[in-house]
């Protein structure tokens, strides 16, 4: 069997040897650009890859790929249906970085709330030094207990997310899918939502329906002084919308993990507005970076190929 990782880079320092294990001959790559993808798998039996755009005409020029091996929960960066029909195998892993996620989630929910960074950099700008009594309160604080938690995607994560809340005293509301009304009685339809939640988490897939579900018509929805947490995907909020809301002040602030783009290209709108917007804060999508997920991660993959081999395949996905 032949192997190859297209993006061991992504993984960080965190060692791939479960997985390399289960095959004797791998070609580890630390970066495949969209141009290499096609050729280094074209020989391919088994393909690791995490952020990797697999296309259908990579997938249609390989000569015995049997397994795509997904290193993150999404897949809409390989072709599922051209997948299928070459009879390629494809999977992905779920709930390892949910502690992680929820944890950054929450991280980013209190930095909104209590303003910390800006905190920060008044301490290093000279600002607190100069002030004339012992503590600074130029930027509004507030405290999450009794806030109203929104959240849009009520899988794995969006179930964590919403304990950690609960624990810091927040009213919790469901969201049901979006222009789909379905869900159970105890969720509230995504419009009503919008206009009850002071803090709004997306924890929804990235699908063609959904993208763009934040946009300017659903901005105004949400209640003034409101905030907004993506940890799911970029593609998920209309960027210009949200730079337009946060000027206005129709929101109170927004913090995100995830842009459209990733990584960014030089003058992204987004991390041009944070430079200048207080209120925008920006990470580079590793909220499921801990240490300990990243092992999750590649234990899980691991026993995916291991069960494929074996005739047992586990988490298959399909379009």
């Amino acid at each position: 069997m032949h192997g190859v990782v297209l993006d061991a880079e992504s993984m960080g320092n965190t060692s791939l040897e479960p997985i390399l294990a289960l095959a004797d001959d791998w070609q580890v790559h630390q970066f495949s650009s969209p141009e290499q993808v096609s050729e280094r798998i074209r020989d391919a039996d088994l393909v690791l890859g995490n952020k990797s755009i697999i296309t259908g005409a990579a997938i249609a020029q390989t000569q015995q790929l049997k397994l795509i091996a997904i290193m993150a929960t999404g897949t809409n960066n390989v072709d599922l249906v051209a997948a299928q029909a070459k009879g390629v195998a494809v999977c992905n892993v779920t709930a390892y970085g949910t502690p992680a996620v929820a944890q950054h989630t929450m991280a980013l929910m209190l930095n909104l709330a209590t303003q910390i960074p800006n905190y920060l950099l008044d301490v290093t700008q000279g600002k607190w030094q100069q002030s004339r009594v012992f503590g600074l309160l130029e930027h509004p604080i507030i405290e999450l207990s009794g806030k109203t938690l929104g959240i849009v995607g009520n899988g794995e994560l969006g179930q964590a997310v919403a304990k950690l809340g609960e624990a810091f005293g927040m009213q919790v509301l469901i969201s049901k899918r979006p222009n789909q009304g379905s869900g159970g009685s105890d969720r509230v339809p995504f419009h009503e939502l919008l206009g009850r939640a002071d803090f709004l988490s997306l924890h929804c897939p990235l699908t063609p329906e959904n993208r763009q579900l934040i946009n300017s018509e659903t901005l105004a929805l949400l209640s003034p002084g409101s905030f907004l947490i993506n940890t799911a995907r970029g593609g998920l909020v209309d960027s210009k919308a949200l730079i337009n809301a946060l000027t206005n002040g129709k929101l109170a602030g927004a913090a995100l993990d995830t842009l459209d783009v990733e990584p960014p290209l030089p003058g992204d709108p987004l991390i041009s507005a944070a430079a200048h917007l207080p209120n925008l804060f920006i990470t580079p999508h590793n909220a499921w970076g801990a240490i300990e997920s990243r092992h999750r991660l590649v234990l899980q993959v691991a026993e995916n190929i291991s069960c494929f081999l074996n005739g047992r395949p586990r988490n298959l996905v399909t379009d």
